[in-house]
């Protein structure tokens, strides 16, 4: 039995001409707005003025796009940024490097280990990747 996949699920269905169910619902929720202030101020010219914000809104909700996003998803980063906390402290943290070298290294055969400093007590990573890139070095050379 085959199924078909669908191809297109990232464009939203056309429900209200060519508005999708969003684009409606923010453009009538701005038409509802203008309404309600003509009907509270009873002025043509202040119903030009009062909901002209709102309008403007409605109108990037449903159609800008910053960088194929919707603008909604602009507004909702810009928000979570302006009511975050923002708290940025830096301190510069001066480490001491240790350097633990034996003076009096010497080794007793030919095949023995290759004296290797210890780099710092502070980062164990550093002495791991020393390690991994000697060893390494001293597989090579064997061979």
């Amino acid at each position: 039995m085959q199924f078909q996949v669908p191809q297109y699920i990232e464009v939203e269905a056309k429900i209200v001409g060519f508005l999708t169910l969003k684009q409606f619902i923010y453009l009538a929720g701005a038409a509802a707005g203008v309404g309600a202030v003509y009907i509270l101020t009873k002025s043509f010219f202040l119903t030009l003025i009062i909901p002209a914000p709102l309008v403007v809104l409605a109108l990037l909700l449903a159609f800008y796009k910053v960088n194929n996003k919707p603008f909604v998803y602009i507004m909702e980063a810009g928000f979570k940024y302006l009511f975050s906390k923002k708290l940025y402290i830096w301190k510069k943290v001066a480490k001491l490097i240790e350097a633990n070298i034996t003076k009096k290294a010497e080794p007793t055969t030919q095949d023995s280990v290759a004296f290797m400093p210890k780099l710092s007590s502070a980062s164990k990573l550093r002495n791991l990747t020393w390690n991994l890139d000697v060893s390494k070095g001293q597989d090579s050379s064997n061979k």
